[in-house]
């Protein structure tokens, strides 16, 4: 690759981590003239990227939706699936980092042609295949971009939200974070009607705005936003801390459960686990899935629930479908 290709690439990188950048602060951070810069700013244009160029103060560059594919060829077809499929991914229902997922999302819708862009929102309510927790509820592709662009440049939105009860509220914010848990994507951000941090279920989210009006982010109460969104969903729901004696060393357990659980030695043959879980049928299906004996010892209602999955199986297995 050529130094000036390269360079070129640099440049479209930039541009898209940020939604506008004076002609100043991109020659410095790409080492160039403001003469050198504009030649690699008319490169891209010819390659199809529509970028926005402002005189004066204040003035500089900025990617903006434009009238044609970039230069990867994608037909619409193509383009599409890209995008369905980000968004299927930014759930965490595959193996995939699901932020990589968010933030590659927000950079492609941001550039496509609106006749795309419409197309991607008609397919919006296409089946997906269920996980763990079920099937993951839908969310709008422009909300996801528009609030997942929104944090990045630290601009206000505002939205309609509707809670659990089924409540709608205009809702002004400061979005900092996209976050996915369980197949659910959140967003956090400081609620300015509440003074004070939320955490809102992105399927829950309708007409977002961008106001246009900037802020400084704020510092969360705790360091990692994945953990602010576990604890806050947690703690908005009955969690059921199942406990069980597993045979079977805690090293292995700990494999067979991932994120889902945690298992502590009793023994070199031996552990306790502990699931929180809001759905006990969960619970019960990831302990079985660790594939050995097992005891469970708490809390009463995961034991009585346990019993009831035992009932089921019992009858379904039986060769008439019923139980002896």
């Amino acid at each position: 690759m050529s130094t000036i290709s390269a360079r070129v690439l640099e440049l479209l990188a930039l541009l898209q981590s940020r939604r506008h950048w004076s002609g100043e602060e991109l020659a410095e951070r790409l080492g160039v003239s403001p003469r050198t810069l504009r030649r690699d700013v008319e490169s891209l244009v010819e390659l199809g990227y529509p970028i926005v160029t402002t005189r004066g103060t204040g003035g500089g560059y900025q990617l903006a939706p434009g009238g044609c594919l970039p230069p990867l060829v994608l037909s619409e077809d193509e383009a599409a699936a890209v995008v369905l499929a980000l968004k299927d991914a930014a759930t965490g229902a595959h193996s995939t980092e699901s932020g990589a997922a968010v933030t590659a999302l927000s950079k492609i819708v941001q550039v496509l042609p609106t006749k795309i862009r419409r197309r991607i929102d008609s397919l919006r309510h296409v089946a997906t295949l269920p996980g763990p927790y079920g099937i993951p509820p839908t969310v709008d592709t422009v909300a996801l971009t528009t609030l997942s662009l929104a944090a990045r440049d630290h601009e206000t939105v505002e939205f309609v939200y509707t809670d659990a009860h089924g409540n709608r509220s205009q809702r002004p914010t400061q979005p900092h974070h996209v976050v996915s848990l369980h197949q659910r994507l959140y967003l956090v951000a400081y609620d300015l009607q509440r003074s004070d941090w939320r955490t809102f279920r992105m399927d829950r989210i309708a007409k977002p705005k961008r106001t246009r009006e900037t802020f400084a982010p704020r510092q969360l109460p705790v360091d990692d936003p994945a953990e602010y969104v576990r604890t806050s969903v947690m703690s908005a729901q009955v969690v059921h801390n199942l406990t069980a004696t597993v045979q079977i060393p805690a090293q292995a357990a700990q494999i067979a459960l991932g994120e889902w659980g945690t298992a502590t030695p009793i023994d070199p043959i031996t552990c306790l686990v502990v699931i929180a879980a809001t759905d006990l049928d969960w619970a019960t299906f990831a302990l079985v899935a660790i594939g050995a004996p097992f005891t469970i010892d708490g809390p009463e209602e995961a034991i009585v629930h346990a019993r009831g999955w035992a009932t089921r199986l019992a009858i379904a297995t039986e060769p008439d479908g019923v139980s002896s």
